[in-house]
């Protein structure tokens, strides 16, 4: 996300939202990026992250979780990813980017 913004829509980092902080989000997709490290997979973080993810739900907001390594080593299927749902908003939302 050079520039914060992909394919024309922007993204914010670390980004308040209710009383959570998503690593990224784009308001006009409603959708959030997290970005899991190490401590993600421990029980108590694993937790009150599925907590924060139903949270976003509840606000219309879909979240898009990778890991770390992920992002490290296969950035182009992380992209292929967040492109592929901005495709299928576009295709859902006649106005699409407009």
């Amino acid at each position: 996300m050079r520039n914060k913004q992909l394919r024309g829509y922007d993204f914010h980092r670390q980004k308040p939202v209710d009383w959570f902080i998503l690593d990224f989000f784009c308001p006009r997709l409603m959708l959030g990026i997290e970005l899991d490290g190490i401590t993600h997979h421990e029980d108590a973080v694993i937790a009150k992250d599925k907590i924060k993810e139903q949270r976003m739900n509840d606000l219309g907001i879909t979240v898009l979780r990778f890991r770390d390594e992920e992002v490290y080593h296969h950035m182009n299927s992380v992209i292929r990813e967040v492109e592929q749902f901005i495709d299928d908003f576009e295709s859902n939302n006649v106005e699409g980017r407009n």
